[in-house]
Parts: C-alpha cells; structure tokens; sequence
C-alpha cells in the first residue's frame, strides 16, 4: 500500500511542470477515449448494468440500489423529513447556534448547506431534467419529485455520521465522510478490516468521481455551452479552461472556510437568477400551468407517447432524481462535516434539505419550463432542450442561461475539490505537499476537461461516482441504528429544554 501511495505521489509531481497549459493537444480525446475504452470499458458496464424491461427500456441497478435505500431509511427513521423539516429550518437559520459557542468546525450550518448545494445544483438540473422528460415525458417529473423525497433520508444518515465520526486537526480543520465513518464506526463493532475495505474503496471512487465527474465534464459543458451561446470558434476551449483554472485555483486554495464563503454567496445569486427565469416563464404562461401539471401527473402512470410507457417515465424519473441530488453516493457529508457544531444530528437534518431544494423545486421548474413550451415532443434533448424551452418566451433567457451553466460548473467544481482532497488526504495523508500535489492535479485537469471532447471518459466518471454508493450506503444500513440513537438523544433534549434555541 505504501509503494501505491508513493508512486502515485511521484507521477501527480511529474505531471505538474510537464502539462502545458497553453496549447491544446492534437487529437489528445481521440487517445483518451480509446484508453477508457479499451482498458477501462468494463467498469463503467458493470456499474451501470441494467435489467432488460422491454426492447429499448433497460433498468440501470445501481438507481434501484439507491433508491431502495432511500426509502428504507424514509420509514426506518419514520419519514423524518416531513416531521422535522420545520426544525431543519430553525437550525440551518441559525435558531439553534450558540454565538458564543467554541465548536469544533469550519463553516456554518447555512454554509455546510450551500456548499454541499453547489455540488449537487448544476447541469443535472439543467440538461438532466431535459433528458429525462424527451425519453420519458413529463410523468418523468413526478417520479423525480417522489425520489427526491424519499432520498431526503438518506442525505440525512449519511450526513449525521459524517459529523459523528469526523477527525479534527489540531491547526482547526476537520475531515469527514464516508471514509471516517467506515473506518471508525466499523471498527467499533469489530469489524476495522472490513470498515477499511469499504472506506480505501469509497476514498478512490471519490477521487476519480472529483477529476472527471465534478471536474473536467463541469469544465467540458461550461466551454460547450460559451461555443454555442456566443458564436465563439472551436478550438479554444483551453482558455476557457485556463480560466476557470484561475478561478478555481485561487478559492480553493484557501480550503473549506473559502469554499464556503464562495459558495454561501454563489449558490443563493445563481439559484435566484434560475428560478427567476422560470417564475418569469411561469408567469407568462400562467394559464398553461394547470395543464402542464395534469401532463405531469397522468403522464406519471400512463406514459403515453413515451418510450416504455408507464415503465420509461418511471426509470427515467427515478434515474435523473438520483443522478441530481447524489442522496446516498456520500459525496455531501464530506462537505457537512466541516460545519461547527457538537451535535451530529443537527447536520443531518440540515442536510435533508438537499434532495428537496435541488430535485422537487428546481427540477420541478425546469420541467415546468418545458412542458409548457411543447417542445418536449420534438427531437431536441438534454441542455438543447432546456435552452430552447426558456428562450421560447425570450431570446434574452438563451445567454442569461448560459452564464448560469458557467456559474453551476464553477460551483460544482470548487466543492467536489474539497470532496477529492479529503479523499486524497485520507489515502496519502494529511501534508502540504499531498494536498499542493492534488490541488494541482485538479486545476490541470479543468484545462484538460475543457479542452477536449470525449465519451468514455465521462461514463467512467459517472460510473466511478455512482460506484461510491456501493461502499457508502453498505456501510449506512450496518451504522444507521447509531443514527437513530442519536436522533433519539438530540429530540429528546430538544423538547426538555436541554437544548435551547438561541434566536
């Protein structure tokens, strides 16, 4: 294991000086996507295996594996995230935190919030939601609202055991998630090689997921959709990649208490400007809003004029919800567990709110957008369709929308570098030179990403980020009566007294 780390280490120092930054590589996407291909093909293929409905409708497992987790944990905590939503709102409002508390931690409640938000808030809500209603209608919508409603519980117990279980550094930092909470918690029930089995795996699923998923696909779409907006020539996407390098590099060089003052601001300006434009479309289109509600609902269980009918908008809904929110992939408790607070459960609940902000209200506008517009029955997918629904009440919406795709690419970016270093620092520790090394490697790898055009490369990304569910939610359901006990304590001091609110 040693000899890994080393050589791993040796190669990120090698490639800093020798990547240049100011040229794109000559069909460099053509030799890496035959890499992933050739060598690495199989992996995404197993990963998202499917079950075979009818012709042209396959059922990927890995959805069902989440969802099926998210509704055991919905009723093992009984449907905590309707019972307690209003307590999750006073404590991430700040109602329950003590100002002249000396917690351990690094942001705030509301911060740990955003900045977990902006990893999940971005082009799954964009380009997610278009694909999910061109293949499954508008019924995709409801089953995405009912999947981001059960997977409210399972942000809830992984987030309240990143907090648990979390180590705290002597220079006022702190490092969580899946990683600590499978090594710790497993370990204390006796079973420490199985726990660090599952948390070596998670940390390098967690690392692969940051550089392609939450880094050079965010950087990829970010240049792709400037190209299209602004009539800008092909063939420059490494300028579009040097600078989103800058921006990334200097916030995250300051660590979480940057990130999260970034965040803290970014998520709350690009969520209004999204949502204002679909309030505006809604508005303007205020006497369609009936109807395209009843599409969503019928089309829900009758799925009609879609692919697989009742069963394709079923898969599609349930697909896109779990690619938005990641409930249960593990990646949001390494960010909430930075926050400053005693009481893991406090976080939890803050955490549920996740699933709710990011899949039933901005997943559920964009689908608004876009049954209203009709254009859901033609041959437009993905981003293209999104775009097209909005600039169909006004062409001002087209660049407004692109600046918000650069901006939920640069949040996603910054936040799942913090996902990738506590995963990089869990497996080669915690020094200046591993964390220059790999905050290094991430800011090379936004170049690359926004540089070339590739296939294979993103599916192993999303393979590999899908992948940390497989270690993380085995490890939720041997941990979750930890979860409940404490949710027992805190609730039970919460209606003494014991626990006061502050506001």
């Amino acid at each position: 294991m040693k000899m890994f780390k080393n050589m791993l280490l040796y190669i990120a120092m090698l490639l800093m000086p020798s990547l240049s930054f100011a040229q794109e590589v000559s069909g460099i996407d053509q030799k890496v996507d035959y890499f992933f291909n050739t060598y690495l093909g199989w992996f995404a293929s197993t990963i998202f295996y499917g079950v075979k409905i009818e012709d042209g409708v396959t059922f990927p497992l890995i959805v069902g594996w989440l969802f099926a987790a998210a509704i055991i944990f919905t009723f093992y905590f009984g449907f905590i995230q309707f019972k307690k939503i209003r307590l999750s709102i006073d404590i991430v409002s700040g109602k329950f935190s003590n100002p002249n508390s000396k917690e351990k931690g690094e942001v705030s409640h509301f911060q740990a919030l955003t900045t977990a938000l902006s990893g999940t808030v971005g082009l799954g809500n964009i380009a997610g939601v278009g694909v999910a209603i061109a293949i499954g209608g508008p019924g995709a919508t409801f089953w995405m609202i009912i999947c981001g409603l059960f997977g409210m519980a399972s942000k809830f117990t992984e987030c309240t055991l990143g907090v648990k279980y979390r180590n705290e550094h002597d220079d006022g930092t702190v490092s969580g998630g899946p990683m600590y909470y499978l090594t710790k918690g497993f370990k204390e029930k006796g079973h420490a090689k199985i726990g660090k089995f599952l948390a070596v795996g998670f940390a390098i699923m967690t690392i692969l997921a940051a550089l392609g998923a939450g880094n050079m696909f965010q950087g990829n779409q970010a240049n792709a959709m400037i190209v299209q907006t602004f009539g800008i020539a092909p063939g420059y996407g490494w300028v579009t990649g040097i600078i989103l390098a800058i921006f990334v590099g200097g916030v995250i060089v300051g660590g979480m208490p940057s990130i999260a003052s970034v965040t803290s601001r970014l998520v709350p300006g690009m969520a209004f400007i999204y949502i204002g434009m679909a309030v505006i479309v809604l508005i303007t289109h205020y006497d369609q809003i009936g109807n395209a509600f009843s599409q969503i609902f019928l089309g829900a269980f009758t799925g009609a004029g879609v692919a697989g009918g009742f069963i394709g908008a079923l898969i599609q809904g349930l697909k896109r919800a779990t690619f938005s929110n990641e409930a249960g992939v593990g990646s949001a408790a390494i960010a909430h567990s930075a926050v400053k607070t005693k009481e893991p459960i406090t976080e939890g609940l803050v955490s549920l709110l996740e699933p709710f902000i990011d899949t039933v209200i901005i997943c559920t506008m964009t689908a608004l957008v876009i049954t209203i517009s009709g254009m859901n029955t033609g041959e437009l997918s993905g981003v293209e369709l999104t775009a097209a629904a909005f600039t169909e009440t006004s062409f001002i919406f087209e660049y407004i929308l692109a600046i918000a795709v650069i901006m939920f690419a640069f949040s996603t970016m910054i936040s799942w570098s913090y996902y990738g270093l506590k995963a990089w620092t869990y497996l080669f520790g915690k020094t200046k030179v591993t964390e220059l090394a790999y905050k290094t490697i991430f800011c090379i790898f936004v170049v690359i990403g926004a540089s070339i055009s590739f296939g294979a490369v993103i599916d192993f990304s999303d393979a590999a980020l899908f992948a940390m569910s497989i270690f993380n939610i085995v490890g939720l359901y041997y941990l979750m009566p930890i979860v409940k006990a404490e949710l027992n304590s805190f609730i039970r001091r919460v209606e003494s007294g014991e626990i006061k609110k502050y506001k």
